[in-house]
Formats: C-alpha cells, structure tokens, sequence
C-alpha cells in the first residue's frame, strides 16, 4: 500500500513550522508535536519577558536559579560548547539584543556600547551546578540566549514523541531545520533535499542532497540582515569583535544524525571559515558539511561528495 503524506503549517519560534507525516499517521501526531514546541518555547525563550530561561537572565548577579532538568541539561551543553571558543557562544544575549538584527529597531551601535558587552558575553562566567541544577550568570546584565541551539533540541524531542507515537515516516521543518524521520515515499526510500541558494529568496535550491533520514540545518547570513550606507550586517555574531563574523562565506549547511549537533557546528563551520571550518568537522564522526561562498562556490566534506548535486 503506497503512503500518502499529511502536512501541517504552524508559526511557533518566531518562524513558520512545517510538520508532516506519512499514513497511518496523521493529524493528531501533527499537533501532538506542535503542543511540544509551544511547551518548549515557553521554556526556553528570550522574546519575552518570562520564560525559565528568563528566570535566569533576570537574576543575572543576583543569585543562582534552579530549573528543570531537561532545561538545565540543554543550557549546559550549550555553556560546555561554548567554553571551547570555537564560535559557538550562549552567552551571546546581550549582544544580539545590543543591534536587534532581524527586529524592530535593528541598529549598528556605538563602538563604546559594543566594547561594553564584549566584557559580559563570557561563557567561563555562566556557574553551573550539577547537583542543584542551578545557573548564576555573575554579573547584572549578562544573558543567556538558546536561539543557536534550541530548534534543534526541539526537533530531536519532535522527533523522539513520534517514533514513540509509531510515526514511520515524517518531515520536521522548523524554518529551514530540517529533521528526516524513516524512509522516505521514493521507490529507493531515499530523501532528496534541496540546499538554499543564498542569494535567491527562500526555497530556491543551489543543489540537492540525496541522503537517507538525517538532519539537514543550515546557518547563514541571507537569513537576518541589516543595511546601512551600503554596507550589511548579517546576524552572525563574533564574540571577539562584537561584529558580525567576516569571511566569504554565505552558508554552511550540517548533515547529522542529531539536530542539535547540526545546530553547533554549522555556527562553529561559519565561524572557522571555510578551510579550518572543513578540516574540524571532518575529524567530527557523523557530522558532514557543505560550505557555501559569497559567489556561490561549494566545497563539501568527503562523506558528502558523492550525495550533494549543484543544480
């Protein structure tokens, strides 16, 4: 019996959600992730005033906070990462919310205003504590910021509800993250996901990926940016300068069995560049990358080569 395919649209993480499922799945597995994410969001945002990651940045000085365990378990996987100052930093908050990239009021600060925060966004100052699950950020002002890590976190739990909900099949989108679950409806099982071309509007495809479930996340600088005077600042920040990251790079595209993990490394792949960006995360297991430049040249790591097709 051949499958038919389900889709839903939702707007949650302040993006467009796009969920589907193969039959005998349906509607219910649908929306049974889509209460998921909005529990999560919840949890873990910094787009409004109250969240359990709030608690935290709003006691930033003042005092440790405890939070739950799956909170706390994220939260330190996001401060280990960035302790190893490969470009991944979840102490990026203030920061982000310093030029407002991609909001309302999106500005480029003073050098002063910049050179303050730079002393703030330092992930040795998040206090972890195991035992009581609790985190002190040391100074007033500090915050954390999960916006690198938390769509993939969420679409690995997506992933995990329908696999315990018997989903054979399903595809979650959350804004361009992209988790593969099962085989696919071809006749080979395999999927085939296009690769945005970065300088094209959204769902115009620079190549394809023939590959089987896996996620496919993707960082780059078409996604928020800021023009000023002729010059454009992309969202992508370097916790050294405070600026957006400068390289050649448009796009840096992770191909991993876990979201989360695609989520890290395409921020730390942006960050290196494209030659040590290449050579770290061919030494990852697992994790492949394709790197997109600014005038659309692609080089791939070597698992990917055989599997990514410029269009």
């Amino acid at each position: 019996m051949k499958m038919s395919l389900v889709n839903k649209k939702y707007y949650a993480l302040g993006t467009l959600i796009n969920l589907t499922v193969a039959t005998p799945a349906g509607e219910k597995e649908l929306d049974a992730a889509y209460d998921l994410i909005k529990n999560y969001e919840d949890k873990l945002t910094v787009n409004r005033d109250q969240s359990e990651v709030m608690s935290i940045n709003h006691l930033a000085g003042i005092k440790p906070v405890a939070v739950p365990t799956d909170t706390y378990e994220l939260i330190k996987r996001a401060v280990l990462v960035s302790r190893q100052h490969l470009g991944f930093n979840v102490a990026i908050g203030p920061l982000v919310k310093l030029w407002k990239i991609g909001f309302k009021g999106a500005n480029k600060p003073s050098d002063a205003d910049i050179k303050e925060r730079l002393r703030i966004i330092d992930p040795e100052r998040i206090k972890l504590d195991d035992k009581k699950q609790t985190v002190f950020l040391e100074e007033k002002g500090m915050e954390i910021d999960l916006g690198g890590i938390a769509k993939g976190y969420i679409a690995d739990k997506i992933k995990t509800l329908w696999l315990s909900m018997n989903v054979e099949t399903g595809i979650i989108d959350l804004g361009g993250n992209v988790l593969l679950l099962g085989p696919s409806v071809h006749e080979d099982k395999m999927w085939n996901i296009g690769v945005q071309n970065p300088v094209e509007k959204r769902d115009v495809s620079l190549g394809v990926l023939h590959t089987t479930a896996k996620s496919i996340g993707t960082s780059g600088i078409y996604e928020r940016k800021l023009v000023i005077d002729g010059h454009e600042y992309h969202h992508m920040f370097d916790s050294k300068t405070g600026y957006p990251i400068k390289n050649n790079l448009a796009s840096v595209t992770i191909v991993s069995d876990k979201s989360i993990d695609g989520e890290i490394w395409s921020t730390v792949g942006f960050y290196q560049g494209i030659e040590k960006g290449l050579a770290l995360i061919e030494s990852q297991p697992g994790v492949e990358a394709i790197f997109i430049t600014k005038n659309l040249e692609y080089q791939t790591t070597s698992g990917l080569r055989d599997k990514f097709f410029k269009i």
